[in-house]
Formats: structure tokens, C-alpha cells, sequence
């Protein structure tokens, strides 16, 4: 082992936080599976510290990679939440339906620091709706004064980002160093849900800030002096930097990691993969290595938003839950309450240990408890099945990939896919996946396909460009960055034929 050649995975999980630490050669050299705690962060340093001991060195590590829900609770539970100012161009065009109008009470309020529709915006082929507005953008401005942070949304500011810009200007202008959100950098073409997505990501800063400042300080007192990054919703990693800047981005990646961990464990770049914790299965699909994201609008804590999140059907089986009972679990408590670690709670654990599928616990599952196990372990077998069909699109020679801590769960044989496949490290392919990931960016806009010359292919060009600058940005090496995605969707209704672009570029950590 040379020196300075180790980096550490983490994903923090609703009931287990689990760590890696990953040599040069991408192979496991310690892991550890710790219960996550109410606070997320205690259970954070306890996977950290019983990694750290398994090392022979701690200073060996160089890079840490964090997945963590601490956005997605945050939202969840209405805490820790910026105060956010919110502008939206496109008057008089989108004035029927405000921002934050499908928002629940409890959220809003929360979160609402006013709100503004203002002259601006743009028609999908790049018209201007209105002049801006500038001098009502700065009236608004001058009354937001309990404003933490700044939320522009302009109408198919994918396709053209002048007015966001230009607004972001005035902002920093008015107001200083106040964060600016700007919505042509985290949602793609629908205006209200990525208005959402732009207002949920500023008013995450400051739970970025403290994420971000936890681990450091985590880091500090183990003595390590290591690069940090966090793992996002599509399977690969952002600079800490880069994260406080789009933390929004970080929800979602728990599943993402497991996809990713999963293709790199056992080897499969198309597969159905089944995440198995303690309260759910998260069920997926690998497209190429990298996660198939959702097509459909994804709804986070009551809000529906469209930026980009995988594809995952989630079902209410996990160890932890609870027979009879379903969908409740005894979460990171089945070390004291399941049948087989000397509890009164029948769960699914104890149904796969009756059932012969793992050996767990230290209690044998009593008799009187056997027959009604068994039930639950047909009626879970069954619920896998359908949820397998119901991914696979009618493909059924995919692999599955069964990872997670309650992998074990799953039936040897499983309906609809070639083959049920274990690897090895499979009950931390979380971590495994946040550790291995490689830095991506990713651009969406509009292109014209008709005109004269070599207008697309210059457009499709730059456009490959920014995103190319986009993962740089996020931490890759900016010689091995590639384009990994690209993708023209034609749109339908318009005056001059055009496409939706989508392009993703993704390269290996700068060393």
C-alpha cells in the first residue's frame, strides 16, 4: 500500500450509515456498518471511526466521499430551513398560478421570504416574453430584508439564461453576499416544478453549510487532512464547493450510490439492482453503470420538482419491518427488538432466518412464530416480484443485483430476471458507490435544428462544452473528462423545428 493511497465512502442511510475505505486499486480494505442516529451526524462518526481503525494507517486517506440525507430531512421535517426571497420573470405571461402556490402551509411558511413576478423571461425559441424589469426586481430587493437567500426562475431559462443572469448581477449588487439560486442551473424545462426545485435548493444553504462544516470537523479531530466531496442524485460526486452551491442536488443519492456500488461490485452495466435496508427496497436500474433517471416530475416532501433524480420504486420491506404490521419498522432498533437478537417483534429478519435465507442474530426464531414467518415470506416475495415487473419494461434477461444489509431477503430465484446476482461487499454497496463515483456536469437547453450552416452542431458543441466545464467544476480532471450522455429530444408546437438537449460529461477525480 503507498502512501497516501486510501479514500473513504459514506452513505448515511435512514437506519444504518455504512463506510468503506478503497485502495488505488479500487478494492475494499475496511468496512463498517454503523446504526444511523437521530442526529445523522453521531452515527456519521461512528462509521468513520470504526473504519479509521481497521487502517493501518489513517493518514493513508486522501479523499472522503460523503452521500448523506441531511437535505432530505431537513425538508421532511421543516427544519433548519433558509428564509428565501423569490423572483419569477416571465410577466405578464405566468402570473395565474404564484410561486409556491402548491406548497403545503407548514412549508411555505417556512421558507417564504415574499415573492415577485416581474416583466422577463423568454419563449422557448429564445424570444424575449418582456423586457426586464430591473426596476421592479430592485423595489423587490429593497423590501426583502429577511431574505437568507435569492431564488430566480425565468421562463425556459434553459434555453436562454440572459435575464437570470442579469437579475443575479442586480442581486449581488442590492444585497452583497447573499446566495443566489438560479434556476437554469438545477431543473430542466417545466417552469413551476423547476421554480420548486430552485426555491427548496436555495433555502438548503445553510444545511449545507452545516453538513459541510460537521464533517470537516469530524475529519479534524481523527487528524485527517483530506479532500472532501459529496455524492449527488445521479450516481456521481461534487466538490464541497460545488455543493454548497447546488446542495438541492445532494437528495436522492443514497439510491444512487447503492446503483452505482452495486455495478461496480458485480461487474453488470445493465441490470436491475434491489437495495435492501432496514425499512424499504429501493428498486432500480442500471443503464450503462449509471443510474436510468426518472422521466417524471419527482415529488420532495409535498413539493413536485424536476430535476434530475433516478428512477426508483421504493416498497415497504426492509429487516427491520415489522410482521403483521407492515409498513412500519423498528428501524435502527432491530438490534434490541427482533425476535433472533432476543426481541418481542416478529420481523422480516426473523422471516428469512426461518425461512433458511441468512444467518443473523444471536436467538433462535421460536417455534410458535414459524408458520405466520412463513406467510410473510411469500407475501415479500411476491411484492419483489411485482415490483421487478414494473421497472424492467418488459425486458426479463437483466441480472438483478441484490445489495444492501437485508440483501438476504431476497429469494434465490426471482421472477422476470435472469438471475438473482450476490456480490461480494454487497451490504455496503452505499458506500462503495460514493467512493468509487466519478465527477459529473450536466447541461439541458434548446437547439434549432433548421436555418443555414452549422448552426446545431456549433450549438450541440458548446453545449458539450459547459458541460464538460460543469463536471471541472464539480471536481473532475479536466483532461479524462467525457461525454457520457447526449441525448435530442424534438419539440413539438414550434415555429422553427428544434430538439431538446441534454448532455452529461463525467471524468475521474482531479488527483
Amino acid at each position: 500500500m503507498t502512501e497516501r493511497s486510501l479514500r473513504i465512502g459514506v452513505d448515511v442511510g435512514g437506519t444504518n450509515t455504512d463506510a468503506v475505505a478503497i485502495d488505488e486499486a479500487d478494492r475494499v480494505v475496511a468496512k463498517a456498518k454503523r446504526p444511523t442516529s437521530p442526529d445523522v451526524t453521531e452515527g456519521l462518526r461512528a462509521a468513520l471511526d470504526a473504519v479509521l481503525a481497521e487502517l493501518p494507517d489513517p493518514r493513508l486517506v486522501t479523499r472522503v466521499m460523503l452521500g448523506t440525507t441531511h437535505a432530505t430531512n431537513a425538508i421532511l421535517e421543516r427544519r433548519a430551513l433558509g428564509r428565501v426571497a423569490v423572483l419569477r420573470l416571465g410577466a405578464p405571461a405566468t402570473t395565474s398560478v404564484p410561486p409556491l402556490s402548491e406548497w403545503p402551509d407548514d412549508l411555505r411558511e417556512t421558507v417564504a421570504a415574499g415573492t415577485a413576478m416581474v416583466r422577463g423571461g423568454h419563449f422557448v425559441d429564445g424570444r424575449e416574453i418582456a423586457p426586464l424589469d430591473l426596476d421592479a426586481v430592485k423595489r423587490f430587493l429593497s423590501e426583502a430584508t429577511r431574505a437568507d437567500a435569492v431564488a430566480i426562475t425565468g421562463v425556459f431559462s434553459p434555453a436562454d439564461a440572459d435575464h437570470e443572469n442579469r437579475v443575479a448581477e442586480v442581486v449581488r449588487s442590492e444585497l452583497g453576499d447573499v446566495p443566489v439560486s438560479l434556476s437554469h442551473e438545477i431543473g430542466s424545462l417545466g417552469l413551476l416544478e423547476r421554480e420548486n426545485a430552485t426555491i427548496l435548493n436555495a433555502a438548503l444553504y445553510g444545511v449545507a453549510r452545516d453538513v459541510t462544516i460537521a464533517l470537516q470537523n469530524a475529519l479534524s479531530v481523527r487528524g485527517l487532512v483530506v479532500e472532501t466531496f459529496f455524492a449527488q442524485n445521479d450516481g456521481t460526486l461534487m466538490s464541497v464547493d460545488y455543493a454548497a452551491r447546488y446542495p438541492v442536488l445532494t437528495i436522492g443519492s443514497g439510491p444512487a450510490n447503492s446503483l452505482r456500488g452495486a455495478a461496480y461490485l458485480s461487474g453488470a452495466r445493465d441490470a436491475i439492482v434491489a437495495d435492501v435496508g432496514g425499512t424499504s427496497t429501493d428498486i432500480g436500474v442500471l443503464a450503462n453503470g449509471f443510474p436510468r433517471e426518472s422521466a417524471a416530475a419527482v415529488e420532495i416532501g409535498g413539493i413536485t420538482t424536476n430535476f434530475r433524480m433516478p428512477d426508483i420504486l421504493s416498497i415497504a420491506l426492509g429487516g427491520g419491518t415489522i410482521v403483521g404490521r407492515e409498513p412500519r419498522s423498528v428501524g435502527y432498533r432491530i438490534g434490541g427488538e427482533a425476535l433472533v437478537f432476543g426481541g418481542r417483534t416478529p420481523t422480516m429478519t426473523d422471516a428469512a432466518v426461518a425461512a433458511g435465507r441468512g444467518e443473523v442474530g444471536t436467538h433462535p426464531v421460536p417455534e410458535e412464530w414459524l408458520g405466520h414467518l412463513a406467510g410473510a415470506v411469500r407475501a415479500a416475495d411476491e411484492l419483489v416480484a411485482d415490483a421487478v415487473d414494473r421497472v424492467s419494461l418488459g425486458r426479463g434477461d437483466r441480472p438483478l443485483v441484490a445489495v444492501g444489509g437485508g440483501a438476504f431477503l431476497l429469494a434465490a430465484e426471482v421472477p422476470g430476471v435472469g438471475e438473482v446476482v450476490r456480490p461480494e461487499h454487497a451490504e455496503v454497496a452505499n458506500a462503495v458507490g460514493a467512493a468509487i463515483a466519478l465527477a459529473s456536469g450536466r447541461i439541458e437547453t434548446i437547439v434549432p435544428t433548421g436555418g443555414e450552416g452549422n448552426t446545431r452542431a456549433r450549438l450541440i458543441e458548446k453545449a458539450k462544452e459547459e458541460a464538460a466545464a460543469r463536471a471541472v467544476a464539480a471536481g473532475a480532471d479536466p483532461a479524462l473528462v467525457q461525454i457520457v450522455e447526449l441525448s435530442e429530444i424534438p419539440l413539438s408546437y414550434l415555429s422553427e423545428p428544434a430538439v431538446r438537449l441534454q448532455v452529461k460529461a463525467a471524468g475521474p477525480l482531479a488527483r
